[in-house]
């Protein structure tokens, strides 16, 4: 029976961003692919430790307890520049790990973004810039996974997703304004046009998937009262107050939510995304994420005028 993905929450991931490969990585550019193979070869059996995005992809499958048997809500699958043979450690390690992932794409040598369409992704992850910067310009749903010192993953089952808005949930026409015209204008551009609704950004499709999720979690709550929800979203954005209303009007627009929304105008977003503690957090300006990865998994959306080559 052919197994349908177009109604779950599809997530592809890379190796690099699901595990800690820096010391793989350092054996191929210092040595080559020939003995990367043998290194990968030669430590199939030995597991490979969480990486950035582990705790994110933890909790995010650990959410299919909502559906019946064998059905499922979300799928995530492996996309991996890797050949099959020395993939078969990031498969042990991830069965190792208890992770509920039987779905991989090894393609050696190449990018496997291509594939997103046909597996109805709605969010590819790697640890690779370049590979997530392709997968972008071709309009692909995709994330660079930055380095933290933080990627334990503690007990508490809440999955927490903190996102930007512009350039992330909504295209960056309102960030072209401002960055051709200046603040003010972009102010009062956003209340001209306070009733007209962005057009969805790049992320927009994967919000709709976790609210999909989130309704099933109401559902469970109305069966079960002392079911306790897990997944809880916040938008965390530089706009304030006129510029408020326009991003809430899009969201409602679109059938979208968040939980919380922060509007901060200029204000430091580390603290507060230290303080709203996400497990993952997307924002498509680098300067900003120089703040929270340290603190904070942190994921670069290469999309728009503030990423485009200078």
């Amino acid at each position: 029976m052919r197994y349908d993905l177009s109604g779950r929450l599809v997530v592809g991931i890379a190796s690099s961003a699901l595990f800690d490969l820096t010391d793989c990585d350092a054996v191929f550019r210092e040595r080559g692919e020939d003995a990367y193979r043998a290194h990968q070869e030669a430590h199939v059996d030995d597991v490979l430790a969480k990486g950035v995005a582990f705790p994110f992809v933890r909790r995010l499958l650990s959410l299919n307890d909502l559906a019946e048997p064998p059905e499922s809500l979300v799928e995530v699958i492996i996309l991996s520049r890797n050949d099959p043979d020395t993939g078969l450690r990031v498969m042990r390690s991830i069965q190792a790990h208890g992770l509920p992932i039987s779905r991989a794409v090894f393609r050696q040598g190449r990018s496997s973004h291509r594939l997103m369409p046909a597996l109805h992704m709605s969010l590819f992850l790697s640890a690779h810039g370049a590979d997530v910067r392709e997968a972008v310009a071709e309009g692909m749903p995709a994330g660079h996974v930055l380095e933290t010192a933080r990627v334990d993953d503690e007990a508490d089952p809440e999955l927490r997703i903190s996102f930007d808005f512009d350039g992330v949930l909504a295209d960056d026409s309102a960030e072209r304004v401002f960055q051709s015209a200046g603040i003010e204008e972009f102010r009062a551009h956003e209340v001209r046009n306070a009733t007209t609704p962005h057009d969805p950004g790049p992320l927009s499709e994967f919000l709709a998937g976790i609210n999909r999720i989130q309704r099933r979690e109401e559902d469970e709550r109305r069966k079960n009262p002392g079911y306790q929800p897990r997944l809880r979203v916040s938008l965390v954005t530089a706009r304030d107050a006129p510029a408020h209303e326009r991003a809430l009007l899009s969201l409602k627009r679109w059938g979208l939510r968040v939980n919380d929304a922060c509007f901060l105008g200029g204000v430091d977003k580390a603290p507060v995304i230290t303080a709203l503690d996400p497990h993952i957090f997307f924002d498509d300006q680098v300067s900003h994420l120089h703040g929270t990865a340290p603190a904070t998994p942190s994921v670069h959306i290469p999309f728009g005028i503030v990423n485009a080559p200078s």
